[in-house]
This record gives structure tokens, sequence and C-alpha cells, in this order.
């Protein structure tokens, strides 16, 4: 190379974000100005729930390696980019019943029910529903994604065989489960995190590990319950545009324990 040649260029801002694609990938079909809020509340969610996916498999990949130091900040960091998908929706709550009324006929079918990075965040997290995959036959790559998180082992299955490997009992029916299938609660699993949380200093990798898989779901629900509390703000008890029955389907979500046993040892204590 001469001496004299232009050095390689660096990509500008715009260029290494590629804000010319995500800036244009607001296509509202109405001319009312609320469906910019609506579009961009739910493409932004849909970034966030990227990164919170790429972190969780990778807290998975940690445990399973037994390297918990980098899986603890993978969790922390899941647990705040939830923070921000609770704020979201106090955004869309600044529409009001009349304006989504407005701009529902536009949405046809879609609805935040179908959205796969969802599913998979569920399925990572130990909600598991085989027949949820149904409604993403018609894109056999997301399909296929979501079928192998669904057979692979959760978080929480990750977190249960260390237990096992650290020595603890662990019922083998727990450990070879189904794993297409959501955890139930295990006696032998609430005895192992008991036995954790009764001596913390002598288990502190496990210990800190259980906190943030409370610190978690604890997010996980905030997040849920902002997305009912915000739905029934705007639509009531109307359908979903996606077919469920709306915010009584929402509410029923709001029972659902990730990580049962945990929650249990408080109890125990």
């Amino acid at each position: 190379m001469a001496a004299d040649a232009d050095p390689p260029r660096t990509p500008t801002y715009g260029e290494y974000l590629r804000l010319d694609r995500i800036l244009e990938a607001q296509q509202p079909r109405s001319s009312d100005p609320n469906e910019w809020l609506f579009i961009i509340q739910h493409q932004t969610s849909e970034l966030w729930m990227k990164l919170a996916l790429i972190e969780l498999d990778g807290a998975c990949a940690a445990i399973r390696a037994d390297r918990l130091p980098p899986a603890f900040k993978m969790l922390a960091r899941v647990s705040r980019v939830m923070e921000q998908l609770v704020h979201a929706w106090d955004v869309l709550a600044t529409m009001t019943p009349s304006e989504y009324s407005a701009i529902r006929p536009h949405l046809g079918t879609s609805s935040g029910f179908q959205s796969w990075q969802y599913r998979r965040i569920e399925f990572v997290l130990g909600n598991r529903n085989e027949a949820l995959l149904r409604m993403h036959e018609a894109q056999p790559e997301v399909h296929a994604d979501l079928e192998r998180a669904l057979a692979a082992p959760s978080l929480y299955d990750e977190a249960i065989a260390l237990l096992a490997r650290r020595g603890f009992a662990i019922d083998a029916g727990v450990v070879a489960r189904d794993r297409r299938q959501p955890h139930a609660f295990d006696a032998s699993v609430e005895r192992a995190w008991l036995a954790v949380y009764r001596q913390p200093e002598a288990h502190w990798g496990l210990y800190e590990l259980a906190e943030e898989l409370i610190d978690l779901e604890d997010a996980f629900r905030q997040w849920r319950f902002r997305h009912v509390t915000t739905v029934e703000r705007i639509i009531g008890f109307k359908p979903g545009t996606g077919g469920t029955s709306g915010v009584s389907y929402l509410r029923r979500m709001l029972d659902v324990v990730l990580f049962p046993e945990l929650w249990k040892v408080r109890t125990d204590l």
C-alpha cells in the first residue's frame, strides 16, 4: 500500500447502527399519528427482547459450564431489560381508548400474542406450551427455532442440574424429565434450595444464582402486570386482535410461577 493512500473509512454513526433501515421500518397503514406510537413501542420492545434472548442463552450456557459469575451478569442485565419493557407500556398507556379505536381496524389480525421472540423468552424461562407452536407454522425458520427452544433445558432446568452436580439429592425424574413440558413443583428441589438458603456462606454461588432468578421472575411478573393494566386501560375487556380473550387471558398468565421452589423457600425459612 502506498504511504499516501487514504486510510480505511470508518462507518458513520448512522451506518454503524443501520439507521436507514431502522427509521424506515415504520410503515403506518393509516393517517392517524397515534399509529406511530403503536408501531414504535412494539418495535422497540422487540429489540429489547432480542437482547434479552441473547443474554438468556448466554446465561444458560454459562450455568451449564459451571461459570456462574458471567451468568450473574447476564441475568442481571435481563432483569434491567425487563424494566425497560415495563416502562415502554407507560408510553403506550398515553393512548386513549378513542385513539386506539381509530387505528385498530388497520391492525388486522396482528397481535403481540404472535411475537415469536416473546414466545421464546417464555420457553427459555420455563413456561412451555407446545400447542402455541401452531401459530408459527407459516414461518418455518421461526417454528424450528421455537421447537429447539422447547426441547432444550430451560434456564431453571440448568439451575436444577447444577444443584445435582453440586451434590444435592435431586430426584432423577426431575433432571431427566420431558423438557417440552413445564417444570412442576418438586420437593427434592425445594429441599436443595432450602439448604442453600440456610447456609448461604457455604453455597454462595448457588445462593446468588437463586437471588438472580428471583429478581428475574420479579421483573418478568411486573412486565406482565403492566401489560395487563395497559391493555385493560385502552381496550377494556374486548377480545384481542390476534383472537385471544384479551385481558382475561393476560390475567391468567399472571398466575404462572416459573421458579416455584424458590418462592416456596421464603415460607419455609
